[in-house]
């Protein structure tokens, strides 16, 4: 299917710094995850939207599990996975099977998000907790996280999201409230995310929610603030900042390569407004050592 083309044919013309630079080497844990996932007919957004950070997390164990296939209903200008129209298609088997595959990859903690799937009634949250079930079913000690689409806000698809108990509820805002109308599908919005947010927390004020920025769109260091306090008054616990890597010269271009110094004064700035934990850098993803990150900083930590 092809990808759509957004912008600038040319392709980025900024120089990648040394900070952007990563290694290619691959373990047993890598060639283990890409077997079985593969075995089990089963997508990762590592490889659906060419992560960065792939070889890192593989190697390392980990991995984000992509639901309800590989064809995106909306059109983002920044992300790499495919649009199109699945037609109402999902596999059931689904489910079952990551589960299985968590457990046999051994994994503690999992990411589950999933492609927009507008053509679905509920948007697909019967299948994410579907899967979140199962997992639990096969060892209710697996910690679960899920990065939801917005579901259009439908309360009913929230509520089944919440109602299957993940550890985890992340769903981004991507960017500034400024940059959204340009990067994000039209019918994603930046006021459509925090709402999205805060009915998480209405609905289980327990539950961590978390949400994640990228940089380099041509976004001011003010719009980024903003963009954090009103995560913090949609009271998110988390959040992570990176680098946005245009995929292809079909997307949007970057603007700025932020250097690691700007990112670690952001996050200074972040705790100061409440987030339990903020992960950034320009390596950063929004399933970025999630696991690792939440069992050290965030797991037992009181809110404040």
């Amino acid at each position: 299917m092809p990808r759509i083309n957004h912008g600038n044919k040319k392709g980025q013309e900024l120089q990648k710094p040394e900070w952007l630079k990563i290694s290619l080497s691959k373990d047993f844990n890598y060639s283990n995850i890409k077997e079985l996932t593969k075995m089990s007919n089963l997508h990762t957004v590592c490889e659906e939207a060419n992560c960065p950070n792939i070889y890192e997390c593989w190697n390392g164990g980990t991995a984000t599990f992509m639901l309800l296939g590989d064809v995106c209903t909306r059109v983002c200008k920044f992300c790499y996975v495919k649009s199109g129209k699945p037609n109402g298609i999902v596999d059931k088997s689904e489910p079952k099977n990551v589960a299985e595959t968590v457990n046999k990859l051994n994994f503690k903690y999992v990411v589950l998000t999933s492609v927009n799937r507008d053509d679905l009634e509920d948007g697909g949250a019967s299948h994410f907790a579907q899967t979140v079930n199962e997992i639990h079913k096969i060892n209710p000690e697996i910690l679960v996280e899920v990065l939801i689409p917005d579901f259009d806000n439908d309360l009913s698809s929230l509520s089944i999201i919440v109602n299957s108990k993940p550890t985890v509820i992340a769903h981004n805002i991507e960017t500034t409230e400024a940059l959204s109308p340009r990067i994000r599908d039209f019918r994603a919005n930046y006021q459509k995310s925090l709402d999205v947010l805060k009915i998480i927390k209405k609905l289980e004020p327990e539950i961590y929610t978390k949400s994640s920025i990228m940089l380099g769109l041509g976004e001011s260091k003010n719009e980024v603030i903003q963009t954090m306090k009103d995560l913090r008054k949609a009271n998110v616990d988390i959040i992570t900042l990176g680098q946005y890597l245009q995929p292809s010269s079909f997307h949007a271009p970057i603007k700025e390569y932020v250097h690691p110094k700007k990112f670690e004064k952001l996050r200074v700035i972040g705790l100061k407004m409440g987030f339990m934990y903020i992960a950034a850098g320009p390596l950063v993803r929004s399933s970025y050592k999630a696991g690792e990150f939440f069992v050290r900083s965030v797991k037992g930590k009181t809110r404040t």
